[in-house]
């Protein structure tokens, strides 16, 4: 049975010029890039190659860039940084659909006496950009807002949110890990004070990430140790995942057209869904969305249910976001979309990536009718 993959926004294959990349760098070359000999040195040239590599593809200077394990970790790097350099400011405006990772957060900001509002969403999943205005206050620490949500794929608009932040003094965090490598992205252009990214959403390494903090912006490190990334992140340098995540970073910017296509094969799998299957909602579908993600809603089944019916065909697809698996009740996503719940119980998410082919997509188009039916005669009886 071939393997058809469609879960790319938990993450992506590593790309096969990353892995090459990286593979010297687990064997002969081996030093410590904190080391003061030529072993070393040729390591820590490595890392500045990186830096450069995924500042160009940020759109940032590379002396902005701090390396860390992951989105997880820049967010929590964030989050808390901003809390300890503003003391006077204990106000967070987010969303009510980020990340769980953000989610997280939330809880962590208000056991520290901090407030937060989150602002909503429309039926779309579009934010609502008067509501946040309004929420924006002279003692907001921090806005924080993703720049396209990892189950709807609906783009948030970053670049006019940033003035709306800067205009009270708050610092603009955008969340770029679901839209990067997908479509462009440009720390300067959005106006983003702080900006994090995760190597494995664009066929990166696991385990490799970056925050950007903007020249200016003063952020105590999370992780304390050595002068490792000028003193903004201890400990010794993962070489090989850099490199990676440099080679990834590289290759994404040129490949960004090679999404068009991506789009179509979402579009086309949409299309059929519409035709083939009756009493199914695509959420999201009226705003703007990443071109590889569908979010589909079918009456009378449970996402879960269909899930797994998928897999017994070799067909990866989730129910949400990878890091709240497991979680039978609807997302957090569809609960602030307000989906009624005879689609959100209902709910998978299809995300394509750019080794997906038509021949996959029409596969999958012509198994899910027959899969739906079958799980919905289930429930009649």
């Amino acid at each position: 049975m071939d393997l058809i993959y469609l879960d790319h926004n938990a993450t992506t294959p590593l790309d096969p010029e990353a892995f090459e990349a990286m593979r010297p760098w687990f064997t002969e070359r081996f030093g410590n890039a904190s080391s003061a000999y030529a072993l070393g040195h040729l390591s820590d040239g490595a890392v500045v190659a990186a830096r450069e590599q995924v500042a160009a593809l940020v759109g940032c200077t590379p002396a902005e860039i701090v390396f860390t394990s992951g989105g997880t970790e820049s967010l929590n790097h964030a989050f808390r940084g901003v809390w300890e350099a503003f003391p006077t400011r204990r106000h967070l405006v987010t969303t009510a659909v980020e990340h769980p990772a953000v989610r997280a957060l939330v809880v962590w900001w208000k056991g520290q006496g901090g407030e937060v509002t989150d602002v909503g969403v429309d039926g779309e999943g579009r934010l609502d950009l008067a509501t946040l205005e309004a929420a924006v206050r002279p003692d907001t620490a921090l806005v924080a807002v993703m720049a396209a949500n990892n189950e709807s794929g609906v783009h948030f608009p970053v670049t006019e949110v940033a003035p709306i932040a800067k205009a009270k003094g708050a610092l603009f965090l955008v969340d770029a890990t679901q839209a990067m490598g997908k479509v462009p992205v440009d720390a300067v252009a959005w106006g983003a004070d702080l900006l994090c990214l995760s190597g494995h959403k664009f066929y990166g390494p696991k385990g490799t990430g970056l925050l950007m903090i903007r020249r200016g912006v003063r952020l105590k490190p999370l992780l304390l140790g050595g002068s490792q990334e000028r003193g903004r992140r201890g400990g010794t340098e993962n070489v090989p995942g850099l490199v990676g995540l440099g080679k990834a970073a590289e290759l994404a910017l040129t490949r960004l057209p090679e999404m068009a296509p991506v789009r179509n094969l979402r579009d086309a799998l949409e299309a059929r869904i519409r035709t083939e299957i009756p009493d199914v909602r695509i959420h999201g579908a009226g705003a703007g969305r990443l071109p590889n993600t569908s979010l589909a809603g079918f009456a009378g089944v449970e996402g879960e249910a269909l899930q797994l019916k998928l897999a017994e065909h070799g067909i990866c697809v989730s129910t949400g976001s990878a890091c709240s698996t497991g979680m039978r009740e609807p997302s957090h996503v569809l609960r602030a979309m307000q989906i009624p719940d005879v689609y959100a119980q209902g709910t998978v998410r299809f995300s394509l990536g750019l080794g997906t082919t038509e021949e996959q997509i029409g596969r999958v188009a012509t198994l899910l009718p027959g899969l739906v039916a079958e799980l919905r005669a289930l429930v009649r009886r």
